[in-house]
């Protein structure tokens, strides 16, 4: 063994093994079980809103709107609960529940996800401008991102779907309508400043590292810095803000829809699902159970991911 050898292994066991940052990254995230169960739940919904609602349909042969009133319906006109035919029971209309509640996984995903997509790049931006030039620039942004933090959320959606709702033309004189669209906006107004925010932070922090440095004495101008020596290091914190911000918009969802403010009432969502089950809360207990079971297990799962990501990009976990 050589002189330099011995230095680098004092106990003699040979070079000290190099291990790249995704074997760091992979060997710390399936430690946490919790996290990569929650992965597994992530995946079976995913697939659930792109073929369960058709799946579904296919396999009990009943149509997402089809109303099986004479058939699920007693004398009084209220739901019947699950059988061999309708696994969930039927909703207030007869319609089968099973079927809604997999259509519904789709809206609420499509609704989280990308409300959440697009609230991390404005917040990114945002977030980015603000922290690395400072001065009256970050004053400004960061006056503004107050602002909206300050503004009770909840009111004013409410009042904005209601305004853009009674309104036949929708609102930004037409380009928002009601429906999907307009929770999306309404979701993105209300959560770029939280994401803004933090990375307002860490770039105020990695603005002022040596390599940054290093890339502005070599003539790097600030455009190139931010995108080549910032934004790299901020993908790994970006992918867990994502990733807790979804099961975020998609309870903001669900409460809109509650509220009967959401996307319209013939598109199946678990917010409007538990919005019908209000009438029959104390007669038909499945019609909140199992679209609250996929919305509590929904967001429990992103959160959990969320939380395994976080620990194992924690480079002061290293061991």
């Amino acid at each position: 063994m050589t002189a330099a050898t011995d230095l680098l292994n004092p106990g003699g066991g040979g070079l000290t093994e190099t291990r790249s940052a995704s074997r760091l990254f992979w060997e710390r995230f399936r430690e946490d079980k919790a996290a990569l169960v929650a992965t597994v739940v992530i995946g079976v919904l995913i697939l659930i809103a792109f073929f369960g609602g058709p799946i579904a349909a296919r396999v009990t042969g009943h149509p997402d709107t089809q109303q099986y009133q004479d058939l699920m319906q007693d004398e009084f006109g209220l739901p019947k609960g699950p059988n061999s035919q309708f696994w969930f029971g039927a909703d207030g209309e007869g319609r089968d529940l099973l079927v809604r509640t997999m259509y519904g996984a789709r809206t609420s995903l499509i609704v989280g996800v990308v409300a959440s997509g697009i609230a991390v790049l404005i917040g990114l931006f945002v977030g980015l401008v603000a922290g690395y030039f400072r001065g009256f620039v970050d004053t400004t942004l960061s006056r503004v991102g107050d602002v909206m933090l300050a503004m009770p959320q909840l009111l004013i959606s409410i009042g904005i779907v209601a305004a853009c709702n009674s309104n036949k033309n929708g609102c930004v004189a037409g380009l928002v309508q009601p429906g999907m669209v307009l929770v999306i906006c309404i979701i993105v107004i209300f959560s770029w400043p939280y994401i803004a925010r933090i990375v307002r932070g860490f770039t105020l922090s990695i603005r002022e590292k040596e390599f940054v440095e290093a890339s502005r004495s070599l003539g790097a101008g600030d455009f190139r810095i931010i995108f080549r020596e910032i934004v790299p290091n901020l993908i790994g914190p970006i992918i867990v803000w994502t990733t807790l911000l979804i099961p975020q918009s998609i309870l903001f969802e669900a409460a809109l829809s509650y509220l009967g403010l959401g996307v319209p009432s013939n598109v199946a969502s678990w917010g409007g699902l538990l919005n019908d089950a209000q009438l029959f809360y104390d007669t038909a207990w499945w019609l909140m159970l199992f679209p609250g079971l996929f919305l509590v297990m929904t967001t429990l799962a992103f959160n959990l991911l969320g939380d395994g990501l976080r620990d194992a990009l924690d480079v002061r976990g290293d061991r």
